[in-house]
């Protein structure tokens, strides 16, 4: 008899184990700020570390240690952090960070938080971490919360190899928040799957309320003849439901080896649920005129990613495929659209020849406004790496590329002034 195979496990395709994360050695840095953090949780590591080490020239050779790239690949298991760290040895030391794991109650906590509000998950799966979840205790590391080890000879606390890792763990952190909530006892998965079911309870609680009272009509006093006809007498149908005021929100799938994305799943289902709330309020389809590939930019511009999750970057590659096309091409029409709908993809993809007097006077008005020169072609004016194209609609949209590429990536807010278009782009 062959062994059994656990529910929902495929054949041949060994289960994944998220608990175990293990990274590429991190390129050389130099932070020209001293600061190896970029976002709040990943600065309150780097602090925790620094509000307890004894030495802080141990701390600034370890940081230049991190910049340098010393540290080789980082694994992350709940409570530990591992990595090997080259010194001033041949052979490089072993040093790990360890910390506290979160107990059930602190995490029923956190995920109770972090599902209270769409947003909130929204933003954790954009790989940021909301600044309400800062106050979930033990999430974030306290001073004297991070313990350094390392097999080198010196009993510095902690010493700069460790300190190395700690400052290139923040890279990590920054770039993926779910590496701290590993540190801390739990894998990506399944925070995913409690968030799912919070979901999907808070959903059916939303909907949990008695029906309306619908009018009806007996089926007898419809059938019913005249006395003196055999034609069924004409009733006046029940008046229509009212509106919602908003679209529904669709039932949250449970994870399942063996279905679909859930995910991708909520992403039709919440698609769906727009276009017939709109349907119905105005009696058009804002989407039916749509061509496949713009309503394919329309579907990945929706989604709360910003292309650099692992479920965005699925959605792109799988929208692009169906349409024949790049998954960098789906990117820039997004940019696109969310600069400026339809109108700010018909800018990216069509070219055309404006009226002489709106474009004309653009030129001067920029000179006028200490920009550099721009060269005209069609309905765009450029310079080595900005770009300004007039819409048919009569607003400007900014452009940038690296000098001299002609790679063009939609920037800025649209505006009907090109200055004003211009100044949005520059941040000035």
């Amino acid at each position: 008899m062959s062994p059994r195979r656990p529910s929902g496990a495929r054949p041949g395709l060994p289960r994944h184990d998220d608990r175990r994360r293990t990274f590429p050695q991190l390129a050389p840095r130099e932070a020209p700020d001293g600061r190896f953090a970029a976002t709040w949780w990943g600065n309150a590591w780097v602090e925790a570390l620094e509000d307890t080490a004894l030495d802080p020239a141990r701390l600034a050779r370890g940081k230049a240690y991190a910049g340098r790239g010393h540290v080789d690949a980082i694994t992350v298991t709940p409570g530990r952090v591992v990595a090997y760290v080259h010194g001033t040895r041949p052979r490089p030391y072993r040093t790990e960070i360890r910390l506290r794991t979160l107990g059930d109650d602190d995490w029923e906590r956190f995920l109770d938080e972090a599902a209270a509000r769409p947003d909130h998950i929204a933003a954790l799966l954009d790989k940021d971490v909301p600044h309400a979840l800062e106050a979930v205790t033990g999430l974030l590391p306290a001073p004297g919360d991070l313990i350094p080890d390392c097999s080198c000879p010196d009993d510095g606390y902690p010493c700069k190899h460790a300190a190395a890792l700690c400052y290139q763990s923040a890279r990590l952190l920054d770039e993926d928040p779910f590496v701290l909530f590993l540190m801390r006892g739990r894998g990506e998965q399944e925070i995913l799957a409690a968030l799912t079911r919070r979901n999907a309870a808070r959903s059916a609680a939303e909907t949990s309320a008695a029906p309306p009272v619908l009018a009806s009509v007996p089926a007898r006093a419809v059938l019913a003849s005249t006395a003196d006809s055999a034609a069924p007498r004409s009733m006046p149908l029940p008046p229509p439901l009212p509106v919602p005021a908003h679209p529904g929100r669709p039932p949250v799938h449970p994870p399942d080896p063996d279905a679909p994305d859930p995910l991708a799943l909520d992403l039709l289902a919440s698609e769906a649920a727009a276009r017939a709330h709109a349907f119905l309020t105005t009696g058009h389809d804002p989407v039916a005129a749509l061509t496949p590939w713009q309503d394919a930019v329309r579907l990945a511009a929706a989604h709360p990613g910003s292309g650099l999750t692992a479920s965005t970057r699925a959605l792109y590659r799988d929208l692009a495929y169906a349409l024949d096309r790049t998954p960098t091409d789906l990117a820039r029409a997004v940019a696109a659209w969310r600069q400026g709908g339809l109108a700010g993809l018909t800018v990216l993809e069509e070219p055309w020849d404006p009226p002489a007097g709106p474009f004309d006077r653009a030129r001067p008005a920029l000179l006028a406004a200490d920009y550099p020169a721009f060269r005209p072609w069609r309905n765009r004016l450029s310079t080595r790496s900005l770009q300004l194209r007039l819409g048919r609609d009569g607003l400007w949209y900014g452009y940038e590329s690296d000098a001299d590429r002609e790679d063009w990536w939609p920037r800025g807010t649209p505006d009907a002034d090109p200055v004003g278009a211009l100044t949005d782009l520059l941040g000035r």
